[in-house]
This record gives structure tokens, sequence and C-alpha cells, in this order.
């Protein structure tokens, strides 16, 4: 038997606010487009229920439902913002800071193929 995975069941505290204010968002968009659950189903191919669950922020939802319905909603710009290797800050000084000790890197050796 296959253990459940603790984060689907009991994500921690920031993630579960997190994805519940992104339901409500996804919920309000498509209330406002006038939209029914049902339709936005239809539009990107799954169930009632998946779009119900997206829009509660349950955790055991597919990470690919909640893309499909900001594409549906015409929001996929809101999705490539988070996918932008370049917003991560904390990432890059990371990242910069090991390029510093590498052989090499002093010299402005470029490692960028």
């Amino acid at each position: 038997m296959t253990r459940r995975n603790a984060l689907m069941t009991k994500p921690p505290a920031a993630v579960e606010s997190a994805l519940t204010r992104v339901g409500s968002s996804l919920k309000t968009a498509r209330v406002r487009r006038g939209w029914s659950q049902a339709q936005m189903a239809e539009r990107i191919g799954t169930g009632v229920r998946a779009v119900a669950d997206a829009e509660r922020g349950k955790s055991s939802t597919a990470a690919v439902v909640y893309v499909a319905l900001l594409w549906a909603l015409g929001l996929e710009h809101e999705f490539t913002l988070l996918a932008d290797p370049t917003r991560d800050e904390v990432g890059r000084t990371l990242a910069a800071r090991r390029e510093r000790g590498r052989a090499g890197a002093a010299r402005g050796v470029d490692r960028d193929f």
C-alpha cells in the first residue's frame, strides 16, 4: 500500500492559506465572467469537482488544474510571473556567492554555455 503524501493531506499553514487565497481569486474571476463551474470544467477539459476543489484551495488538486483555470480565465501571465527565474532574488544571490568561490570566477571566465 502506498503512503499518502502528507503535503496533500495537511500542508504547512502558509501553503494552505495561499491555496485558499488562490482558489478564492479563481472563483471570483470565474463569477465575474458569468461562467458556471460546469462551463469552466468544460473549457479546461475536466470535471466540475476539480474546479470546485481548486476554488476551495484543496491541496490534493493537481497543479495542472490551477494552471488550466488561470489559462481559461486569461490569467496565465500570473503563473508565468511565478515561473520567471529572474524573479528569484534569493536564488540568484546564493548562486552568485557560490560562483565567487569557484576557480575561474574571479577572472571573469564565462561558464554560461
